[in-house]
């Protein structure tokens, strides 16, 4: 070979920078690989897997009831939207009709997680920030919430509330609880609005999350990212507006037009009155009635598949029924499908404000770790 047909070697200067599997910065493990050149991310890759639990693999063989409360495991965070989806993909094959005052109740149920979820989200966005006052101040609201929920389920993480055909005895709402809950949605009202003027007044804070994180509509797209992550790019898309569970409430569904950190955090700040709003409807507007429908039967069904809007986009769950059991579950939880929007959320931008690029997604990477892979040993 002659010198002038030899391949020319070069030299690739790339630095990497790691975050994780545990960061303080995280509430979860996750690992995060930031490639880096002159303190500007050129790309960036999120790795999950430390959590997974094989719940779907649990789920197998058992009855469908007791399938439909291990979904509440899931999540610490949206554990009612789990086992109310998982309980509607039942309904769904089976062909049961739900008595209106249940559905009211775990509209209720629903909107109350969506509430202290998106109160969660605006504290964990603040605490990175590094302003421990506004977080502070988020996880208070938060508590107001949290002490409805415990009153209807009686518990603050998993309330148990949908059962095959309405929702349990216990979390019947009596005039009590209904003025409690009227009371806790002004007393919300009251924190969220003082909390918005607070935040959208500090110039500081302000100019820290403006044009960082910035994802493009047609970004968002391509990446087929779901809820407030979507609707902070302009995009108005919320499958409440076409879930039949919802068909008697009046709601706007709230957009933001930048895709970057201050729209993802105020989607959440401007979505907590519309929900209060819903609330108020369902206890104004509530039926009398049963609040379970118990003439129903087990018969065996192909894939059913049933889609809902929970607190961070689109939450999917399928099973078979066969023999009054599960077979075949498969739970694919919103983060999974935003996961890209982090990463491309990153790139470009300061590697100080990487987590908080992928902060502005709201992502829950626990109940997101569904994958498994199987080796030879």
């Amino acid at each position: 070979m002659t010198e002038d047909k030899r391949p020319i070697k070069q030299e690739i200067i790339e630095t990497e920078v790691a975050m994780g599997t545990v960061h303080p910065a995280a509430l979860e493990p996750y690992r995060v690989r930031l490639f880096v050149e002159d303190e500007i991310v050129r790309d960036a890759e999120i790795t999950i897997g430390v959590n997974h639990r094989g719940i779907e693999r649990i789920m197998e063989g058992l009855p469908v009831e007791k399938a439909n409360a291990l979904t509440e495991k899931v999540c610490g965070i949206c554990s009612n939207a789990h086992i109310w989806n998982s309980v509607l993909t039942a309904e769904k094959g089976l062909g049961i009709d739900v008595p209106e005052r249940a559905n009211y109740i775990r509209i209720i149920v629903e909107e109350l997680e969506r509430l202290h979820s998106h109160c969660l989200y605006l504290a964990h966005g603040c605490e990175v920030l590094g302003h421990e006052t506004f977080s502070m101040r988020a996880f208070y609201l938060r508590e107001t919430v949290m002490e409805l929920l415990r009153m209807i389920g009686g518990n603050r993480v998993q309330y148990g509330a949908s059962i095959i055909g309405g929702v349990r005895p216990r979390c019947e709402l009596t005039e009590m609880r209904i003025q409690k809950l009227a009371e806790g949605m002004n007393t919300l009202e009251k924190g969220i609005l003082d909390f918005a003027d607070r935040f959208v007044s500090d110039p500081i804070v302000m100019s820290r999350i403006e044009g960082i994180g910035v994802i493009t509509q047609k970004q968002a797209k391509a990446l087929e990212v779901s809820g407030p992550t979507l609707r902070a790019t302009g995009i108005s898309q919320d499958l409440r507006a076409t879930m039949k569970e919802y068909d008697d409430f009046d709601f706007n569904i709230v957009t933001q037009d930048d895709g970057d950190v201050k729209s993802n955090i105020l989607m959440r700040v401007l979505e907590i009155p519309e929900t209060i709003n819903i609330i108020r409807q369902a206890i104004k507007n509530l039926p009398k009635g049963p609040i379970v429908n118990r003439s129903w039967e087990m018969f065996d069904c192909d894939t059913i598949k049933s889609y809902i809007e929970v607190p961070r986009g689109t939450l999917y769950h399928s099973y078979a029924i066969e023999d009054g059991r599960v077979r075949g579950s498969i739970i694919r939880t919103p983060s999974m499908s935003n996961i890209g929007a982090m990463q491309t959320a990153c790139i470009g931008d300061h590697v100080t404000d990487a987590q908080l690029c992928i902060v502005q997604c709201d992502p829950c990477f626990t109940c997101t770790d569904r994958a498994i892979k199987i080796i030879k040993i």
